[in-house]
């Protein structure tokens, strides 16, 4: 498989995980416990592995470990903007506030965007053409995939315990 056919695959993925994650960030979301759940352990593995990929560059460690510390931060935050409320037929929703999940979209979208187009041109060149270039070999981009790990992991955490709560709130009342 050439890296033409990787990116080629690659893409249109990446494309549909931002749309959903874009989807995910604005207006009332269900609660759904196992969800929220395997996006932990989801995103604990590849974090995880691209920690295990970065142990010959500790610039890149500290990149990604920088960007987890930021995005636990920024996860506090976004769990004290955070509101729970309940529909009409009993479901628990939650509304996440839009701006952090704007941002943090957009800082990924963009820096991935920047890198694509670093690396292609290296892809064009023939002599290159059989090994295909280290995409994640920056501790830039390793920062913001850590914020965005960072944060997402610490949000769903905090939504599950918080959920926990507003169910035991609800039931005394």
């Amino acid at each position: 498989m050439t890296p033409n056919m990787i990116y080629a695959l690659l893409i249109p993925l990446m494309a549909f995980g931002i749309w959903r994650r874009v989807r995910g960030s604005f207006g009332r979301q269900p609660v759904r416990r196992t969800r929220m759940i395997a996006r932990i352990a989801f995103l604990s593995l590849i974090g995880g592995l691209i920690v295990l990929g970065g142990l010959h560059n500790p610039r890149l460690l500290e990149g990604l470990f920088g960007g987890a510390l930021l995005g636990a931060a920024l996860g506090t935050i976004g769990l004290r903007l955070t509101r729970f409320e309940r529909d009409g037929s009993g479901n628990d929703l939650y509304i996440p506030n839009a701006w952090i999940g704007g941002i943090l979209t957009v800082l990924l979208v963009g820096r991935l965007a920047w890198r694509f187009l670093v690396v292609m041109p290296q892809l064009q060149d023939p002599a290159m053409a059989h090994s295909a270039p280290a995409f994640g070999n920056s501790p830039l981009t390793l920062a913001i995939f850590g914020l965005v790990i960072g944060y997402y992991v610490c949000y769903f955490t905090g939504l599950l315990v918080h959920h926990r709560r507003f169910e035991r709130a609800q039931a005394a009342a």
